[in-house]
């Protein structure tokens, strides 16, 4: 069984103020890399750490109104803000990639030389291991707390991290064989890395605002709660689940046998949807029921996706 904790605004936005920290200060070191070493692909480097800052702040504010309650305008909750979140940074990453790209091009048929080239790596590497470090608090918060933003926000860091360790390869092997132009094809393939991840980020946005399914194994446990009372006469049809982020949404109907009183189908709905909601957390559920005898019932089995 998950185990998701339900957030409140303060536990969440800690971890945005940490991460909006240690962006603000890898680009200090980053681009402290940069003027020492005058490499391209530590310029880039530092670039990405500055779509980390921009993003950090997005997701302060996504964040925010993710964990308001629901209310008249926004009955079902704000979690989705989140997806705003997500596909901002998706869109920011690419933007970083399309600027690396337009700054390394030009170094690549006029390269030029590197210089404090060892002082240049160990502040790169100190900012790399801040980054790792904060990679894994907000993979271990976003988890906790079904959190997509702290997700996505650790898997930007963790890509941040091994393009510091690719772009400090590449800016040693230029140290030692004085073959200028690597430094620039470095900075293209950080490009290109970074470039992979903000379009799976954009993917996954725009799979949560359009609604998708919950994950196929929540689907699979909610049939199997659904079969286990099949001995009791029970059916069901119309299945659907969408997620939200952190919340999830199941609807059904159950088809009773029809000499049931309505007291008694009541009290199964209810018995069906607590050990739905026990057994995968943060999840709303809705039951229509119908009587298994009457024709009617089964004209609505269309909206089974099934």
């Amino acid at each position: 069984m998950n185990s998701i904790e339900t957030p409140s605004s303060a536990k969440l936005t800690r971890y945005a103020w940490l991460s909006i920290g240690a962006a603000v200060l890898t680009i200090a070191l980053k681009l402290g890399a940069y003027f020492l070493t005058n490499s391209v692909s530590l310029l880039s480097d530092a670039l990405e750490s500055l779509v980390n800052l921009v993003t950090a702040i997005v997701a302060l504010i996504a964040l925010s109104v993710a964990v308001r309650p629901a209310d008249e305008e926004f009955s079902f909750g704000y979690s989705k803000a989140e997806y705003f979140s997500s596909g901002f940074e998706g869109g920011m990453i690419l933007i970083a990639a399309g600027s690396i790209f337009i700054t390394a091009l030009p170094r690549l048929f006029n390269p030029q030389p590197l210089e404090q080239v060892g002082v240049g790596l160990i502040v790169s590497t100190l900012a790399s291991l801040i980054n790792l470090g904060v990679s894994r608090v907000l993979a271990s918060a976003g988890k906790r707390y079904g959190s997509i933003t702290l997700q996505a926000d650790a898997n930007h860091l963790m890509t941040d991290v091994f393009t510091t360790a690719g772009v400090l390869v590449g800016v040693t092997l230029v140290s030692l064989t004085g073959w200028q132009r690597l430094d620039s094809l470095v900075a293209m393939l950080v490009a290109t890395n970074i470039l992979v991840t903000g379009l799976r980020l954009l993917r996954h946005a725009g799979s949560g605002l359009m609604d998708a399914s919950l994950p196929a194994q929540d689907v699979k446990r909610v049939r199997e709660i659904l079969q286990s009372y099949e001995k009791q006469g029970i059916q069901f049809h119309a299945l659907r689940t969408r997620t939200a982020a952190a919340r999830g949404f199941v609807s059904m109907h159950l088809l009773v046998p029809g000499e049931w009183s309505v007291t008694r189908a009541h009290h199964l709905a209810e018995q069906i949807e607590t050990e739905i909601r026990q057994q995968i957390p943060n999840m709303a559920v809705f039951t229509h029921v119908e009587p298994l005898d009457d024709p009617i019932s089964l004209e609505d089995g269309s909206l089974d996706r099934e």
